[in-house]
């Protein structure tokens, strides 16, 4: 039976459908031999028996022999396909066979482990099966001194059971960083408190190079986005050398390509937790031109994925990386060849050749936009370099549209970091009018994709942007004040900030559209929020709004009465110094509004926190009150003369003669221009 299903997926697959697995009986040695008809092996012969596979293989009373050769054929039947996988876990083959590593036997357990590693490398094995009871992680590092076979497969279920479960009032909108996310760090806790990292790090200098491989994967997958697990290895030593230089010799050009590119993917996340400095010679000259290597046409094409990749991980938030990685081997231009597979099928006489290409041509793409987002993040000049790479605008929006989400979501992202550029901004996304296949995106995407290309959206809609009108004439206003009422974080704050955005320096029919869009139940449902940045983004957007006196006096007269609500219950409540700030400057533009600012005279509750702020400790706050008074009592505007006694009567003056004596000069002088109105 083991030689007929070795490298048989359709063997594997009869003696599954058959129920062998449950149900497989022992018979005799003839029944055993199996006979063929037309070169099948005849299954319903060698079903006819005793007791069940995995029945045998717990029972102690079977041989060792016997056991192991179960482990074997289940062994071979999980590297089947993936269906064939989903009916060996139904049968709960995962407990039986960590059952099995119990038994003395080395050999047995071998067979065992071989098979668990089969099964757990596969994509619809759950990780967490591995973790269901707390003794099994401290028997399998206790395994790890019995052979070279068990290192290696133990390693190599560690690192496939550590998976990553899946990640301003008017300026450019950049990503939470970092773009790579660990939402799931559990895993890689529970390994490293049982002593991964010392238990492991000894099979980095093996004398087998499977060992070393598997224990250097084990190794990439613990330190990614993990401070702690990071900050160990870094100090960690084998035979006297520490591990990011026996790292660094993995990376030797002399090595097999993939200890070059898992040493430089350990290196790099040891770098992005911190463990590493960005300016360690490690990094910039050994660990960063090695994954540049790997984006050479000489690589396969899936060596130059994982290298673009992880390059673009590794610089992802340093300026400086950018820059050395975007002089290194021309690699901006190196990339522009990602976008060339598959090959033009005339060209391609192997079809072999040509299936591979199609298989790899949406990684290539997802990988070369995500290292030109990487390198694009900061620096102009990079940007300039990219957006003139050949057709690159013209790929970036086909991107867009792609069939693939991942090459979407990689698209859109290289399309923000390039949107933070004004002189793109201004030239190359209007000649390729980039705003309409993004509002297209945004009209029907899942979150992943919504959060950056609203973040993408932002930064079209700057003043300065001449994509702000066609966006607005094509029904943005609605969309984004949709995504202010979205469960997700992000989505609400894109959404704000774009309409914070839109609102700058607009016609007042633009403000209208807004408030209307948003209601004022929405508008007070932001002020509410619980995350200060989404609080922030709404004062912005009221800032914006209450801009240019008929604005301001249009808008108090149909809002006021709720604005000057919310604004009372933020100085009120527990907030932050830049909320309170902004929050009075909100007041300082009601101010100056010509009608509008009786709603804050015939408002003595505000006009005494107003009288409070000038007398904090905090000068950003007083000077934010001091906007306020400047405003009410400019001698220039009608009635200022009764507000001024109002005012003095207050004892505003008393306090504008003692801050015109203060340190702080921006303080001391808004106060004596104050004052001066008081005179003329």
């Amino acid at each position: 039976m083991k030689n007929a299903v070795i490298g048989n997926n359709k063997q594997k697959a009869n003696l599954i459908v058959l129920g062998a697995v449950p149900s497989l009986k022992v018979s005799t040695k003839k029944e055993f031999s199996c006979w063929r008809s037309s070169g099948i092996v005849n299954w319903k012969g060698v079903m006819n028996g005793g007791n069940w596979l995995l029945y045998l293989l717990q029972q102690e009373t079977s041989s060792t022999e016997l056991r192991t050769e179960c482990a074997v054929v289940l062994g071979s039947l999980a590297m089947g396909t993936e269906n064939n996988v989903k009916s060996l876990l139904d049968c709960h083959i995962i407990p039986a066979l960590l059952q099995g590593l119990l038994s003395p036997d080395l050999k047995f357990i071998e067979a065992c482990l071989r098979c668990l590693r089969t099964i757990f490398i596969s994509p619809v094995t759950p990780e967490d099966l591995l973790y269901t009871d707390a003794t099994v992680i401290s028997h399998l590092m206790a395994l790890l001194s019995r052979s070279r076979y068990t290192q290696e497969y133990i390693c190599q279920i560690f690192s496939h059971c550590c998976k990553l479960q899946h990640w301003h009032s008017c300026g450019f909108k950049s990503l939470p960083q970092p773009l790579l996310c660990a939402n799931g760090p559990d895993h890689q806790t529970i390994l490293f408190n049982h002593g991964a990292v010392q238990n492991i790090a000894h099979l980095l200098v093996s004398t087998s190079y499977k060992v070393r491989m598997q224990a250097l994967k084990c190794f990439s997958v613990l330190a990614f986005e993990n401070p702690q697990v990071s900050m160990t290895l870094v100090n960690v030593s084998v035979d006297g050398e520490l591990l990011p230089q026996i790292f660094v010799k993995m990376l030797q050009r002399d090595k097999p390509i993939e200890m070059q590119l898992t040493s430089a993917k350990c290196l790099t996340s040891m770098c992005r937790a911190g463990a590493i400095r960005t300016d360690d010679s490690c990094i910039v000259l050994k660990t960063l031109p090695c994954l540049v290597r790997m984006c050479s046409k000489e690589r396969l094409l899936e060596e130059r994925v994982e290298g673009a990749e992880t390059l673009a991980y590794l610089i992802e938030t340093d300026v400086e990386l950018q820059r050395i990685a975007s002089i290194t081997d021309h690699l901006i231009v190196m990339l522009a060849d990602y976008f060339k597979y598959p090959s033009s099928v005339s060209a391609i006489t192997d079809i072999k050749r040509l299936d591979h290409d199609l298989k790899h041509a949406h990684e290539l793409r997802q990988a070369a936009f995500k290292l030109y987002a990487s390198l694009g993040a900061n620096d102009e000049d990079i940007r300039k370099k990219i957006i003139e790479t050949e057709n690159m605008m013209d790929r970036i929006v086909n991107g867009l549209s792609e069939s693939s989400i991942k090459v979407r979501l990689a698209a859109v992202r290289c399309l923000h970091s390039l949107s933070r550029s004004v002189q793109q901004l201004r030239t190359s996304f209007q000649d390729h009018a980039v705003w309409k296949p993004l509002m297209k995106v945004l009209q029907n995407a899942p979150n992943e994709i919504l959060i950056v290309a609203s973040s993408t959206l932002c930064n079209l809609l700057l003043e300065f942007s001449p994509s702000k009108e066609p966006i607005l004439e094509s029904g943005a206003i609605e969309l984004l004040c949709s995504l202010t009422q979205s469960e997700n974080l992000a989505l609400r704050v894109n959404g704000i900030w774009a309409l914070m955005n839109m609102a700058f320096q607009a016609e007042q029919k633009i403000k209208s559209d807004i408030l209307r869009g948003l209601s004022t139940e929405q508008l007070f449902q932001l002020l509410s929020d619980s995350d200060v940045n989404v609080l922030m983004k709404t004062l912005g957007l009221l800032r914006n709004l209450l801009s240019t006196r008929p604005h301001i006096d249009h808008i108090m007269s149909t809002h006021g009465k709720q604005i000057m609500q919310a604004v009372t219950l933020i100085l009120e409540g527990e907030h932050n110094i830049e909320v309170k700030e902004q929050t009075l400057c909100i007041l300082a533009n009601i101010a100056d509004g010509t009608t509008a600012k009786e709603l804050i005279m015939t408002n003595d509750d505000i006009l005494q926190k107003i009288k409070y702020y000038m007398s904090h400790s905090n000068a950003k706050l007083q000077l934010a009150a001091m906007f306020c008074i400047s405003n009410l009592i400019w001698n220039e505007e009608e009635g200022s003369q009764e507000r001024q006694d109002k005012l003095r009567d207050m004892g505003i003056v008393d306090i504008l003669h003692k801050l015109s004596q203060s340190s702080d000069p921006n303080l001391c002088d808004k106060a004596k221009t104050a004052l001066q109105q008081y005179l003329a």
